[in-house]
């Protein structure tokens, strides 16, 4: 039998004391969403006659999750980053602004200051193994016009789904870089193939997708960070076709729109051109940019992440 306590004045009197609506100090903003969170919590435990083992269980797990930092893998597993894509793709339909590329989720392993190039970069180190991949294509108006100068901000992981900064095997910026599109809007990023990555084996974030039945990979895919003053900056990422989880993601990442085929290349006058030892993977990705005069969507929302300062 299910205890009813909610609506009795002992507790209503409790949520009001620990969510600091019984003082008029602290942010108005925090005392609201702590309030909601508590009210949500507390019904839940009475909903679901959550037992105090449960309880502690899960606080514990919080504990385990911050020793872990795997919060940031967590949420997207969990759908937060989509659901957050979904309000945001709303609130671009209602301001009149939807349109061009879509975006989708930026994941948690961007490294800021990246090196910049004009029009063209090669963002592997030259000792990290994998095939070649030639990355390229065209930032356009929602009209079909070069956006010249737009600044394309790419990285991706290895043939082992391992992330330079994370993965401390790898160079500084390894596979990270800045380009700016020429005055046609064109870029090119010369690369290695990269592969797809799972949670890592035991840690908090797959023992919770295990609960669920759930699994903790990712399919290959390339990120973009995309601006240009008087755009609605675009955060983004392709999958490349193929992958066993291009449309089993389970951090959510995948549209339609943003599965890129990856063709192999064995031309020896191509293979010379663009400096590869070998067969390489061409993959064209234009990209549509949508003109805004809100300044405020003109870069990435403000978020915690990774600074490396270059030597």
């Amino acid at each position: 039998m299910t205890v009813k306590t909610m609506q009795t004045n002992a507790v209503k009197t409790l949520l009001e004391k620990a969510a600091g609506l019984d003082n008029a100090e602290g942010n108005p903003r925090m005392k609201e969403i702590i309030h909601r969170l508590l009210s949500d919590i507390y019904q839940m435990i009475e909903d679901l006659d959550i037992t105090p083992e449960e309880f502690w269980k899960g606080a514990n797990y919080i504990n385990e999750v911050g020793t872990n930092m795997e919060a940031m893998l967590l949420a997207p597993g969990l759908g937060f980053d989509h659901y957050l894509d979904i309000r945001q793709d709303a609130r671009d339909e209602l301001a009149g602004i939807a349109g061009g590329t879509p975006r989708t989720i930026e994941g948690p392993l961007y490294v800021a200051g990246a090196p910049i190039s004009n029009t063209e970069a090669r963002m592997d180190d030259g000792e990290t193994p994998g095939q070649g991949m030639l990355l390229h294509g065209q930032i356009l108006d929602e009209e079909g016009n070069a956006i010249a100068g737009a600044l394309v901000d790419v990285w991706h992981a290895d043939t082992d789904g391992n992330y330079s900064h994370f993965q401390t095997t790898h160079s500084e910026f390894n596979l990270r870089r800045r380009i700016l599109a020429d005055e046609n809007g064109f870029f090119t990023a010369r690369s290695i193939v990269p592969n797809g990555y799972g949670c890592p084996p035991g840690g908090s974030t797959l023992q919770v997708l295990d609960q669920l039945g759930r699994h903790g990979n990712r399919p290959a895919h390339i990120h973009f960070f995309v601006s240009k003053p008087e755009f609605k900056h675009l955060t983004s990422q392709i999958n490349l076709a193929g992958d066993e989880y291009t449309y089993d993601d389970f951090a959510f990442g995948t549209r339609e729109e943003l599965v890129v085929d990856a063709n192999p290349i064995s031309d020896e006058a191509l293979i010379k051109q663009h400096g590869f030892s070998g067969e390489f993977l061409d993959v064209h990705f234009d990209i549509t940019l949508v003109r805004t005069a809100d300044s405020s969507i003109q870069e990435a929302h403000p978020r915690a992440r990774c600074t490396l300062e270059q030597a």
